[in-house]
């Protein structure tokens, strides 16, 4: 995996429209999950390839560290022999100063050598360094995308549920409605009520009988008192 890939990846991710996926979303629960897992997986791959990059670059950091050191080391060196190969020649000693100047000359070639691939690193290092930068701003943005992610699910579930127990209730009501059981009541009122007049028609019935039993008493209480009356006027003639 090149570090190109890897930062077009990152930036990628990190970029998502969330708005934008939901709404093309035909069940948002289950993509947002979905895009949890997908998203905490690519973060795990991310840091990976972010981890081995930074790596990369430590590596590199302390190769032009050496290239700086050895610079430095060569350049002592160089500096030592130069001294030596004019002590010597102060002395007399040609030959040996010779020596010793080719030796100042081989150190100054590999002070030269080490500086050059220190400066040849140099590019190399700022761009990774600038790679390494992107590849972490860019996990902190999937880390902020993946936490608002948790949170839209985790008020998408609740909303859910709360619309779910809503339509419940709703039905709930409109089946009451449809099976009004007052009407039961209504039919069992109507039954009670004709059983009420039935009563009432029987309690009329048996007083207008009774009446006209007491009416027929009355009725024989005259025809007696006529009659006795009748036989007393007999009686006085």
């Amino acid at each position: 995996m090149t570090k190109q890939t890897i930062l077009g990846r990152v930036t990628q991710l990190a970029k998502a429209n969330l708005n934008a996926l939901l709404d093309q979303a035909e069940d948002p629960e289950k993509m947002l999950d979905q895009l949890i897992r997908d998203y905490s997986n690519n973060i795990r791959e991310a840091e990976e390839a972010v981890a081995t990059t930074i790596g990369n670059l430590r590596m590199l950091e302390q190769d032009l560290k050496e290239d700086q050191d050895a610079a430095v080391e060569w350049g002592g060196k160089a500096l030592a022999a130069s001294r030596k190969a004019d002590e010597l020649r102060a002395g007399d000693n040609a030959t040996e100063a010779d020596k010793f100047d080719r030796l100042a000359k081989v150190a100054l070639g590999r002070q030269l050598q080490s500086e050059k691939e220190a400066k040849d690193a140099e590019p190399t290092i700022a761009s990774q360094t600038e790679v390494v930068e992107k590849l972490r701003s860019g996990l902190d943005r999937m880390k902020t995308k993946l936490t608002e992610l948790e949170s839209r699910r985790d008020q998408l579930v609740a909303r859910a549920k709360t619309a779910q127990a809503q339509n419940q209730m709703m039905d709930a009501a409109q089946n009451i409605d449809v099976l009004d059981p007052t009407s039961e009541l209504s039919r069992f009122e109507e039954k009670v009520r004709r059983e009420e007049a039935r009563a009432l028609g029987k309690q009329e019935l048996a007083a207008s009988s009774l009446d006209a039993q007491f009416e027929e008493l009355d009725a024989l209480g005259d025809e007696a008192e006529i009659t006795a009356r009748l036989a007393a006027l007999k009686a006085t003639t």
